[in-house]
């Protein structure tokens, strides 16, 4: 509905008030959104009832203006509210004198107290936005003297701020300063801010490109506009500080938010972003925002950091960014229109891909029936945001291989007060009497091998998994396909006396548990229990198959917790929080010495599918070694290998790779004979990736190198692989075999 009554009144100004000069134009587009929500009488007759003659509301703690406190947003949030029902005339107030008067005690009281928050956020952004909307709605008809004493306040967001650095706050900050602009009618410094959001933009390098020893050299802090590595990575994911971590679903979506707001604003004026711009912008928002999402509509848990603390915070993605975009290009437009289609009209999605996030260590897979992911560090980046404002305060582990898997997008919402921290999914973990404090939660990785390879549909990911928190290791690899997908670990060990498990599932109890034992199935009763010689086990659609009878552990029982356990602010909810939840682990015993896990997810799947055992005939683990860990899908006849140092590996029966040089490799045959091969490199050290292969192949691929070695009867090839901002991605090479 929003969308809609943008589009007409978009039309609507172009036809009224052509005219109009461009600045009045954009003033005007900006007006007639925020008057675009839904408006609530009662809660405005409450604002005003409420009221006390200093301008305050009771409820609200003006005294605490701490990182985790500062519930002054809710006082300037009030007088954007009562400045929208006395502008819209959808309100019964709309031009009355008492939501005017409310609104001018509270804005008067704000102005002579100066309320300052000792999280910048606030003072640099939270605040500056509110008071720049009650400008723009109403601010013609409040005292000069009012306006005049905002202006110091909505000044503090400037570009030249200091949390104006660049990428995801310098976009927000400078659109606060351009609509402070039209407000004032200042059209020079508007259209100088308007280029300065145009030209945010662009790639960056990534600041862990050179050996993951650039954001150590970085001296950090707000000053610092040279540290580099803030904004798009060149392989489409965010960073919003110098230490690498994901954070395309937080900063990076208000940043791509905040971009799209003005290309709509100023589209068909003479401030209207170029369509290079434009087009970079489609590409960050499909590939990186869409992509990292469960069908591009719900946040993938796996790429979500301390918000996984905030109630709601997992909540689907409306449709409105989609559809800004359609306003304002063609480009990608097909693609555009099914992310709208599936956030508004829940269409199913047709999009099959394989990403690797390489800058951020992250991988996400998707088809139309399911998504799933793997969260991932090394020496070139950190492992998890730190708990920045009390926020996040478990979250020690959940980058070390975190593998969440998807049907419906919801599997996983508001499940963190309740969330075991150290029975994550996809993770293998140190069993502790209790994790560190939250000042240790991040850490660099300690790892150089980590990383994927994809031909943008399939792929395989390597992590040589040595924990930053305690003395565990293992190499843990995934391996995807269309209806299933792998997971191996090996050489898990740890010196302490203490358990290890391998968790597979930790997700919202949506269903009867059902668990196959000696191939009978069985629905299991709730509560937790230990299942020995177990074939599969089945809940919400999703299979986890083992390829040998396996002893496990479930829980599917009711969890309880506290939002306020895992985030410290003020409105932090306190209250105890019940939801039943379904847990799957594998019990690797106390100080474990070289053991491994094996087994398939069928996401998905069904009782008869399982009991068919389609997806378990289909897959051959060729290895599981922490030298190499491999497997053979013979119905895709595919074969992805992770080699963690040189090897050999037979393929088939007549046909073998030997790698001579650690690396991913992915053969897919065709006839029986090798069609395509694809290749990376997780160290980001090799300038050629080396291998022979037991068939004479041939490619014009201009990365490719080959020759037939007579005697040996291999062919000797050599990859050139991707260098700079673009190590770790993968080189694809189609290729032809001859007899």
């Amino acid at each position: 509905m929003v969308i809609a009554l943008l589009i007409t009144s978009l039309l609507n100004i172009a036809i009224i008030q052509p005219q109009a000069s461009d600045i009045k134009l954009v003033k005007t587009r900006i007006v007639d959104e925020l008057l675009n929500t839904p408006m609530d009488d009662q809660q405005i007759e409450t604002l005003i009832s409420t009221q006390k003659d200093d301008g305050t509301w009771p409820g609200i703690d003006y005294s605490d203006v701490s990182r985790t406190g500062f519930e002054h947003r809710i006082h300037s949030a009030n007088m954007v509210t009562l400045a929208k029902a006395y502008r819209n005339p959808s309100s019964k107030y709309h031009g009355r004198s008492k939501p005017m008067k409310t609104l001018q005690r509270a804005l008067r009281n704000w102005v002579e107290q100066d309320y300052f928050c000792d999280n910048w956020w606030h003072n640099q952004i939270g605040t500056p936005n509110n008071l720049v909307a009650v400008l723009l709605l109403v601010g013609d008809e409040l005292p000069q003297d009012l306006v005049e004493m905002t202006q110091p306040i909505i000044n503090r967001a400037t570009i030249e701020a200091g949390g104006a650095r660049p990428g995801g706050d310098r976009i927000k900050i400078a659109s606060i300063q351009a609509k402070n602009q039209l407000f004032l009618g200042d059209d020079p410094t508007f259209e100088k801010v308007i280029h300065v959001i145009e030209t945010e933009i662009k790639y960056v390098d990534w600041i862990g490109a050179w050996y993951g020893y650039g954001f150590r050299e970085t001296i950090g802090g707000f000053a610092n506009r040279s540290a580099g590595g803030r904004g798009i990575q060149y392989d489409n994911s965010f960073h919003h500080r110098a230490d690498g971590v994901n954070n395309t679903l937080s900063y990076g979506l208000g940043y791509a938010d905040a971009f799209v707001e003005w290309a709509v604003y100023v589209t068909g004026t003479k401030y209207a972003f170029s369509d290079e711009q434009l087009e970079r912008l489609v590409d960050y928002f499909l590939d990186g925002i869409c992509k990292t999402a469960v069908y591009g509509k719900y946040p993938d848990p796996g790429a979500k950091n301390r918000s996984i603390s905030r109630e709601h915070t997992l909540h689907a993605y409306n449709s409105k960014t989609a559809d800004k975009l359609l306003l304002t290009t063609e480009y990608r437009r097909d693609e555009i229109q099914e992310i709208a289609d599936i956030r508004s009209k829940n269409a199913k999605p047709t999009t099959s891909h394989a990403t690797f996030y390489w800058h951020s260590e992250h991988f996400s897979f998707q088809r139309p029936d399911f998504f799933t992911s793997v969260r991932l560090y090394s020496t070139r980046n950190y492992n998890m945001e730190q708990p920045y404002n009390s926020e996040g305060l478990l979250n020690h582990h959940r980058g070390d291989g975190t593998n969440h898997i998807s049907r419906t997008g919801d599997e996983y919402y508001d499940i963190a007060p309740v969330f075991d921290f150290q029975k994550i999914p996809g993770t293998t973990i140190l069993q502790k009497p209790s994790l560190p404090p939250p000042d240790q939660i991040q850490k660099l990785g300690l790892t150089d091998f980590v990383g994927a390879v994809t031909d943008g549909k399939y792929g395989a990911v390597g992590f040589d998994f040595k924990s930053p928190h305690d003395p565990l290791v293992a190499r843990k690899a995934w391996f995807f396909f269309d209806q299933e997908y792998v997971c191996l670990g090996a050489g898990i060990s740890t010196r302490k006396d203490l358990p290890v498990v391998t968790t597979l599932n930790q997700c919202l109890l949506r269903d009867q548990v059902v668990v196959s034992v000696n191939d009978q199935r069985n629905e299991i009763s709730r509560g937790e229990n230990r299942y020995e010689n177990v074939d599969w086990v089945l809940q919400d659609g999703i299979g986890y198959v083992f390829t040998s009878p396996a002893t496990v552990h479930i829980k599917n029982d009711t969890a309880t917790g506290s939002w306020y356990t895992i985030n410290k602010q003020t409105d932090s909810p306190k209250g105890v929080v019940s939801l039943d939840v379904f847990k799957l682990w594998l019990d690797h015993g106390k100080a474990p010495s070289e053991e491994t896990y094996q087994y398939i997810v069928v996401p998905a799947t069904s009782l008869e599918m399982l009991e068919a055992g389609h997806s378990k005939k289909n897959i051959t683990i060729l290895s599981n070694t922490p030298e190499l860990q491999a497997v053979h899908h013979k119905q895709l006849n595919m074969i992805q290998a992770v080699f963690y140092k040189a090897g050999e590996i037979a393929l088939t029966n007549n046909l073998t790779l030997r790698a001579a040089n650690p690396g991913i490799i992915v053969v897919k045959m065709k006839e029986g004979e090798v069609h395509r091969i694809s290749v990376a490199d997780p160290n980001r050290e090799l300038g050629q990736m080396g291998f022979s292969i037991s068939a004479r192949i041939d490619s014009k691929h201009e990365s490719f190198n080959s020759f037939w070695d007579e005697g040996k009867k291999v062919s000797q090839v050599l990859v050139d692989l991707p260098q700079g901002q673009f190590a770790g991605s993968s080189v694809v090479i189609n290729c032809n075999q001859h007899p």
